[in-house]
């Protein structure tokens, strides 16, 4: 195992931003094979920034999760394919009505086999043609992983009902079980 991608649980690490860090922890929080999802800041300037920072635009942050999982029940593919599905990677700095570049779709890879999948993954994608334009999301090397505030850890599971939530973490997660029926937690 690449040192690189080593995470305390024991397996491999992935890092990915696909707008509101909310929605991608609460899916990938019910995927087989993943066994912590963290929500954080990473790809900016300054360092320990805050929320508010972030959502200020100033630092280069993006809202990111960072994902915990075992390589021998889920593979980096396959996280990618739930993430090309849960959020629209052909908008440029915005998901929906959240804009500005912390927003932004993007693959912070830890090691030149990750790097050679997004790329890889994109390129298949894009020659599809499933969405009406190219795929913007952005193959960057993993940076500081700079962990969010407490109150944004596990914010869709302690807050269901806040309007946020309804409306736009509930419906990603129930496309996500919706589509990958079987790669959900039992």
């Amino acid at each position: 195992m690449d040192p690189a991608t080593a995470n305390p649980a024991g397996g491999e690490t992935a890092t990915l931003a696909g707008g509101c860090f909310w929605c991608l922890e609460a899916v990938y929080d019910g995927m087989k094979g993943v066994a912590a999802v963290e929500s954080g800041y990473m790809g900016g300037r300054a360092a320990d920034p805050t929320y508010e920072q972030v959502c200020g635009g100033g630092t280069g942050h993006a809202e990111v999760v960072r994902i915990a999982f075992d390589p021998a029940v889920v593979s980096f593919k396959e996280l990618l394919e739930v993430f090309f599905v849960i959020h629209d990677p052909t908008t440029l700095n915005r998901q929906g009505n959240d804009v500005g570049t912390q927003y932004r779709s993007a693959i912070f890879y830890h090691s030149p086999q990750q790097k050679a999948d997004a790329e890889e993954t994109i390129a298949r994608l894009d020659a599809a043609k499933l969405w009406s334009g190219p795929i913007v999301t952005e193959v960057t090397p993993a940076g500081i992983f700079y962990m969010a505030e407490g109150y944004h850890q596990e914010y869709f599971a302690r807050n269901p009902r806040q309007p946020y939530c309804q409306a736009v973490v509930v419906p990603k997660v129930a496309k996500f079980r919706k589509r990958f029926l079987e790669r959900l937690k039992k």
